[in-house]
């Protein structure tokens, strides 16, 4: 397996449309993927796309809220009102020699292989195993975008 990009900084928010206020006023985003339902996941999903110094899409910030009352952020949230970092996500080339590859270092996966909010396979290591942090890892879209 090979470590990619960065793809994205998953941001627990109680509200996604002030949150997205807040990324246009406070932090001068201007480029925001409208909100949607990602329901097999239990969350609203929108991302604040960062540019680079080359004009291209940098690191995204995916910002993420409960979908109904057994969101599996809803724990974050209760723990953090206010939201906050909530997982890491990589990309890697092949998400299944990537999962083998974490299982093989018995790193605990959590849950199933699924499709997620780019349209490509996911998974997620378990915090205790990451450094204490909620990694999420994601095949790389193909054609290179988000």
């Amino acid at each position: 397996m090979k470590l990619g990009r960065l793809n994205h900084i998953g941001v627990a928010t109680p509200c996604i449309a002030e949150s997205i206020v807040f990324y246009r006023k406070t932090m001068g985003a201007t480029d925001i993927v409208e909100p949607f339902d990602l329901p097999e996941q239990g969350v609203k999903v929108c991302f604040v796309n960062t540019p680079t110094s080359s004009g291209m899409n940098g690191t995204q910030i995916e910002l993420i809220e409960p979908l109904g009352e057994t969101s599996a952020i809803r724990s974050f949230l209760e723990k953090n009102p206010l939201g906050g970092q909530h997982h890491l996500c990589y990309e890697v080339e092949d998400i299944a020699a990537a999962r083998e590859w974490f299982e093989r270092q018995g790193k605990r996966i959590l849950g199933p292989t699924r499709i997620g909010a780019h349209g490509t396979p996911i998974f997620f290591v378990h915090p205790k195993d990451m450094m204490g942090q909620l990694t999420e890892i994601m095949e790389t879209p193909k054609g290179g975008g988000h």
